[in-house]
């Protein structure tokens, strides 16, 4: 059967819109349900005024878009919003169908070249950078296909800022959940020798393929589902962008696949499940000062000796 996305002509598209008080993780859990691109929008023209340096900030009153094929049951995508989201009594929902668009272009037409650290940046294919970018920079080019991973969102950019200071020269690097593999892709630019990228979706794989190519890394990345990832694989350094109860079920998978002494980080996660994420990886790690950003969290630790 052949693959289709947004941008080809003939489809039609159904669109799940939830106004919450939860936006970034309504945002999240529509991605979960399988929406094959998601954005926010503000939903009452109330104008967000020189936000502070390096703050990606929401509207007081934000609506989280969903856009689905046209055969998706919302049904159970609002079903499933309203059994996991605090506060589930004051989601509201619409929902309406659309046409077929260039969202690759929409995306790009949206997003500008994002820094991160010193020198990483993250860029929609073929944008320039500014003007005052270092001579260094390390530039990811992006298309991110239908999967999720822009760098626009905050655990994204949890996990880039993360990535560009940890010092990567010459490790492995285990993208657990890669999504449009932005992750992976950026340990590699900046210095990583070897990376391997795993995705339970198929589009997933496909965009994290054809990111590779688009930035020159594809002969040191392996992309593989879940099953196909070897039992002897052990990484210097792993990331996983998941969910909080995925993360607690993965743990010792995750310890299994990075070396004693190497790093992981965790993101996807809400302040509130810091304890249930450190209680499940506290055999195996030692954990740092948790970041915030933008209401959401990411752990990071060190791996303890010892077997998994």
């Amino acid at each position: 059967m052949a693959e289709r996305r947004p941008g080809q002509t003939g489809a039609r598209w159904r669109e799940l819109a939830v106004t919450s008080r939860h936006p970034e993780f309504a945002a999240e859990l529509l991605g979960a349900a399988g929406a094959e691109a998601v954005t926010q929008r503000d939903a009452a023209d109330d104008p967000v005024l020189e936000p502070a340096p390096g703050e990606t900030p929401l509207w007081p009153n934000t609506t989280s878009i969903g856009l689905f094929p046209a055969g998706a049951d919302l049904g159970a995508v609002r079903a499933l919003l309203r059994s996991t989201m605090p506060g589930c009594d004051a989601l509201v929902f619409t929902t309406r169908e659309i046409a077929d668009e260039d969202w690759l272009r929409r995306w790009q037409e949206g997003v500008e070249p994002m820094r991160f650290g010193a020198r990483l940046w993250v860029r929609p294919a073929g944008k320039p950078l500014p003007a005052d970018a270092a001579r260094d920079a390390v530039v990811v080019d992006l298309d991110p296909g239908l999967a999720f991973g822009t760098g626009t969102h905050p655990s994204t950019a949890l996990c880039l800022d993360w990535l560009a200071a940890e010092p990567l020269s010459g490790r492995r690097i285990l993208d657990y959940g890669c999504g449009s593999g932005i992750l992976a892709i950026a340990a590699l630019k900046l210095g990583a020798a070897a990376a391997t990228a795993v995705d339970l979706d198929p589009q997933a794989l496909l965009a994290t393929r054809d990111n590779a190519a688009r930035n020159g890394v594809a002969n040191r990345i392996d992309v593989l589902p879940p099953e196909d990832l070897p039992d002897d694989l052990r990484a210097d350094a792993l990331v996983a962008n998941i969910l909080a109860n995925p993360l607690v079920a993965l743990a010792p998978a995750l310890a299994l696949h990075l070396r004693a002494d190497g790093r992981l980080a965790l993101a996807g996660l809400l302040p509130t499940q810091r304890e249930k994420i450190e209680r499940a990886y506290g055999r195996w790690f030692h954990f740092d000062l948790p970041a915030v950003r933008d209401g959401w969290l990411r752990l990071s630790a060190r791996r303890l000796t010892g077997p998994p």
